[in-house]
Parts: C-alpha cells; sequence; structure tokens
C-alpha cells in the first residue's frame, strides 16, 4: 500500500468523523431517541454498503474463510457502534471538541495497547518514550478542551 495517499485519506476520514458525530447529535436531537437517531444511521450505512457491494461483489470469502476467521472479528461493528451512540447521546451537551477529544484520546491510549501486546492479531509495535510522550500530549491536551 502506497502511504502517500493513505494518510490524507485518514486525515480526511477523522475530519468527517467529527462532522459526523455533530451531525449525529442534531440527528438525535431532532427526533429525540438517541436509540432510533443510532438505528437511521447504521440503516443508511447498511444501504450504502449493499450497494457498494452489489457493485463490487468480488473477492467472496470461502468456507475455509470463514472457518479461520476469529469468533470476534464480526464484533467490530457492534463496538464501534457504542462510540457512535455515546456521540450522539452526548455532542449536544458537552460539545463537539470534547466528546470527539475524548474519543479520539481513549482510541490512541487503546490503540497503543493493541499495538504494544499484539492484541487482536495486530502486528507488535512496542511502546517507547515518544509514543508515550505522545499519549501524554493527547491526555492534556482534551483535558484543556474540556475544561475551557
Amino acid at each position: 500500500m502506497n502511504a502517500a495517499w493513505a494518510y490524507p485519506f485518514i486525515f480526511v476520514a477523522g475530519m468527517l468523523q467529527a462532522v459526523g458525530a455533530s451531525m449525529g447529535g442534531q440527528l438525535n436531537k431532532s427526533i429525540g431517541n438517541p436509540w432510533l437517531a443510532t438505528s437511521i444511521s447504521f440503516m443508511l450505512v447498511l444501504f450504502l454498503t449493499v450497494a457498494l457491494f452489489a457493485c463490487m461483489p468480488k473477492p467472496l470469502p470461502s468456507v475455509g474463510d470463514f472457518a479461520a476467521m476469529p469468533w470476534w472479528a464480526p464484533l467490530g461493528g457492534i463496538v464501534g457502534a457504542v462510540a457512535v451512540f455515546a456521540g450522539f447521546l452526548l455532542i449536544q451537551k458537552l460539545g463537539a471538541g470534547p466528546v470527539n477529544g475524548i474519543t479520539i484520546t481513549a482510541n490512541i491510549l487503546a490503540s497503543l495497547a493493541i499495538d504494544h501486546f499484539g492484541l487482536f492479531r495486530m502486528e507488535q509495535h512496542e511502546m517507547n518514550p515518544w509514543r508515550f510522550l505522545g499519549a501524554v500530549l493527547m491526555v492534556g491536551g482534551v483535558t484543556l478542551i474540556a475544561k475551557f
């Protein structure tokens, strides 16, 4: 994979996450039910992904692919839905900065543990002083954003 396009793509995706959380918060405010707001949001994602799959149906997994898959692999969407629901529920109360800052900082801290220990079959990337400093700076930065 060519990293020249990967990092800008991830950057834009991160920006869209902040926009999406704010949009979802407004959806929740408009209809008054965070469960329904989350359901509407995920239904649109489901329709989009099914349409994209219909346009590009290959490659398809084999029975062996399913058999080799860890039991927990399909749960990623449900785990991600917790963050979406929390954003929908709390972004109007706390603001986009604190909600997204805490979400991203928690993501970084968990990611550093996943990398360090090689959890979920990820390639291991050991903790070092620079990664630790980055985590401390993230916590400090989001604390300032949430407080002020």
